[in-house]
């Protein structure tokens, strides 16, 4: 795939995340820096200048179709689209439009759409399994919890379940089918809800994701990122022969999505300990002075996220989704 080829990919997912037109201004800062880093990943310069025209408005999505005459391409930019629009556990009206004239001009195989839509959907309903609804309460606002909130969990059992679920997306992160990324943040969901849980506390999709993004981990730019590096690495779709062949040589600098689950579980961790007690500033400088540790034991960690991405299929983590 050509630089030109993977800006065109890479301004349609662009353009899928601004296309509900409501992205706060965190994530949308999240989404320049994100294309600026991935710019500088190498055999994607300009990204920053795609940002930037995707922004202002002075590039159109025809532009960037026209510039995918490859069948397998235009299949890859659509499931890109599809995911970050998904991201946030809603599609919007606005987001909804731009995706059915997206999949219009874009013409992708009915087929592998069909497919991709199914296990999408699929995912979509796994989530909602793993986390139910009915809480009233935000995971994002401080607040005084009770005697029974802070009753003491096997804080041993506790960090073994981050590790592991660091493990599992650290994997997810080295497969090149689109759906594995769809699954990381799902499965970020499903354990701060199982943190809150032992800790006493029951929360649904939408308070966890307030308190992920109160964390700062946002959720379309953190799809965007996984996407971009697996794009400018040659490691999404039929190109990266749907096996793990040449994704062992690129794990170093891949599994970051290892070191971003597991410092979100230790923040959940001390949260709920903590009878939920620090505020939204305290969340985002706890979540970074732990990244950086996180990043550093994902190195440790390699050859366990190389041999468990080699295990995983589609139905295998939807059922970790849902808990089975």
């Amino acid at each position: 795939m050509t630089p030109q080829e993977q800006q065109a990919i890479l301004t349609i997912a662009l353009m899928a995340a601004l296309a509900d037109g409501d992205k706060a201004d965190a994530e949308r800062e999240s989404i320049r820096g994100i294309a600026e880093s991935l710019g500088g990943a190498g055999g994607a310069a300009g990204l920053a200048r795609v940002y930037q025209d995707v922004l202002l408005r002075r590039v159109d999505v025809s532009a960037a179709v026209a510039s995918l005459a490859d069948a397998d391409q235009r299949e890859l930019a659509y499931e890109m689209a599809v995911c970050v629009c998904e991201a946030d556990g809603a599609r919007s009206a606005a987001e909804a439009a731009f995706l059915s004239d997206l999949k219009a001009r874009l013409q992708p195989d009915a087929a592998a759409s069909a497919a991709f839509e199914k296990t999408e959907a699929e995912l979509v309903q796994a989530a909602a399994v793993a986390a139910p609804a009915g809480v009233a309460t935000s995971a994002a606002t401080a607040d005084t919890a009770t005697a029974g909130e802070r009753r003491g969990p096997d804080s041993t059992a506790l960090d073994k379940s981050i590790l592991n679920y660091a493990l599992l997306n650290g994997a997810l992160e080295l497969l090149p089918q689109s759906w594995a990324s769809m699954a990381i943040i799902p499965l970020q969901v499903k354990m701060v809800y199982e943190i809150g849980k032992a800790h006493g506390v029951e929360l649904d999709q939408g308070h966890i994701r307030e308190f992920i993004a109160a964390v700062g981990v946002g959720l379309t730019s953190q799809y965007l990122e996984q996407f971009g590096r697996k794009l400018i690495g040659g490691l999404l779709g039929k190109a990266a022969g749907r096996t793990l062949g040449g994704v062992g040589r690129a794990a170093t600098g891949m599994a970051f999505s290892f070191a971003t689950t597991y410092a979100l579980g230790q923040v959940a961790k001390r949260y709920y300990a903590g009878g939920r007690q620090m505020n939204t500033a305290l969340l985002k400088q706890t979540f970074q002075d732990l990244l950086g540790p996180a990043k550093q034991m994902q190195q440790q960690y390699l050859p366990q996220i190389q041999q468990k991405a080699s295990t995983l299929d589609a139905a295998s983590v939807m059922a970790m989704v849902r808990g089975r």
